[in-house]
């Protein structure tokens, strides 16, 4: 063990002496620290965003209820700041967050237009999205490992000095090993350091900097035994390297491309337009035909209101929102099968990545910091929990002209305690299933 300490020692040395690893060193700290210090620049633009429109949500929605008196204009001028805040890990891998809406202004009118007029962004030029440290991780690294790793036999050979350290050292373990170690460690610690520094600023919690440790480190190991295997018996560095980056290629780039094209072949999904033209048109042909088939529709997914449906006027609040709620009804099968297909992709995604290491990597790890798929899911059906909940705290006054006065209004649901409920019954249900 103590040649093994004296071989480090040395090694560390010799790499000191070696300027362009310094250069590589030097250049992966600066990438991972930019990396780092975009993201927390972007989760601090989103925060101060959510608390700037939380404060103006909150000024908005109580002058527009001292403004007005009846429970339906009170409902039509009343706007409710919905959000799903970023995670403290949420610098270090963006995630979906460029592609799926995080935030929300909704109020009692058909949900299907508040939620899907935002689908109107370019997709591919979405995906581009910034660079974050999981970028830098999944991405760059390997092909920084294999610049590093290359020519760790082959520089050997070239310069002849190979035969004579495999003789002269007492364990070609310590020799290979040591020198392996050493780049392995000094490249680790300039990817991590930064992370560490940005997950200490932003409050990570202790648990998930280890579990991107824990990743991070499996990930590294695969990319340096690959790069150390491949050049092992190899005696041209150039050769090595350029086997070793069309590997970098093909898991990187080709197959999450080809595994994207293949799942949008596969799944077809209507788009966010096609549910907001059909939700509105549905809203407007109901100025157009009679009452009684706008009501009849409601009742049909609210029985309890059926003996409040008759109307003493040409126009009242409670037909308005029938029909707003007929709206989305009309626009569900649609809507349903926008949700199912990106779940199908999703889970599709999966498969994929499975064939991509990289890919693999940014799954695992949005998933931990809550910036995938799955969590813009999670936070659409919270928009739609709270939509009901909404039209169900209004219905009554609305169909049975209760007053909605201040003692009413302060019960009236808040997105933020329901988000809290949710997660609460969430974790109840895991400790029951555990």
């Amino acid at each position: 063990m103590n040649y093994f300490f004296q071989q480090l020692n040395r090694e560390w040395r010799f790499m000191l002496r070696q300027k362009y690893i310094l250069i590589l060193l030097t250049c992966t700290f600066l990438i991972s620290s930019f990396s780092v210090l975009s993201g927390l620049n972007e989760i601090s633009q989103q925060q101060q965003t959510l608390e700037r429109l939380k404060a103006a949500d909150t000024v908005d929605r109580e002058a527009a209820q001292k403004k007005h008196h009846d429970p339906g204009s009170i409902a039509y001028y009343s706007f409710h700041l919905t959000s799903a805040a970023p995670s403290n890990l949420a610098f270090a891998a963006l995630g979906e967050r460029d592609i799926y809406p995080w935030k929300h202004r909704i109020k009692m009118l058909a949900l299907g237009g508040q939620i899907y007029e935002s689908d109107t962004q370019n997709a591919e030029l979405a995906q581009a999205g910034k660079i974050d440290f999981v970028f830098v991780l999944s991405a760059l690294s390997p092909l920084l490992i294999i610049l590093l790793f290359h020519d760790l036999y082959a520089s050997e050979r070239t310069s002849g000095r190979h035969d004579l350290l495999v003789t002269t050292a007492k364990s070609s373990w310590a020799l290979w090993g040591a020198r392996g170690a050493i780049r392995f460690i000094s490249l680790l610690l300039c990817l991590m350091v930064p992370f560490y520094f940005g997950a200490w600023l932003s409050g990570t919690n202790l648990s998930n900097v280890v579990m991107v440790s824990f990743w991070s480190v499996i990930y590294l190991i695969f990319w340096t035994i690959l790069s150390v295997y491949w050049g092992k018996n190899v005696s041209s560095a150039p050769r090595v390297a350029s086997g070793l980056i069309g590997i970098w290629v093909l898991f990187a780039f080709i197959i999450p491309i080809l595994g994207d094209l293949t799942i949008n072949k596969l799944v077809h999904s209507p788009e966010g337009g096609d549910i907001v033209l059909t939700q509105r048109e549905a809203v407007n042909d109901a100025w157009d035909i009679p009452k009684e088939t706008t009501m009849n529709a409601f009742i049909a997914s609210y029985p309890e209101w059926k003996d409040h449906v008759a109307m003493e006027s040409e126009f009242e609040w409670k037909w308005y929102y029938a029909f707003q709620q007929v709206g989305d009804q009309t626009a569900a099968p649609l809507s349903q099968a926008y949700r199912d297909a990106a779940q199908k992709k999703y889970q599709l995604a999966g498969i994929a990545s499975l064939l991509s290491p990289p890919l693999l990597l940014q799954r695992v790890l949005t998933r931990l910091a809550d910036t995938d798929a799955v969590a813009a899911f999670q936070y659409e059906q919270q928009i739609r929990d709270f939509h009901k909940r909404l039209r169900l705290f209004y219905y009554p006054f609305l169909f049975t002209q209760q007053k909605l006065g201040e003692t009413q209004l302060a019960t009236m649901p808040s997105f933020e305690k329901l988000t809290q409920t949710q997660k609460a019954e969430l974790n109840s249900n895991i400790d029951t299933s555990q």
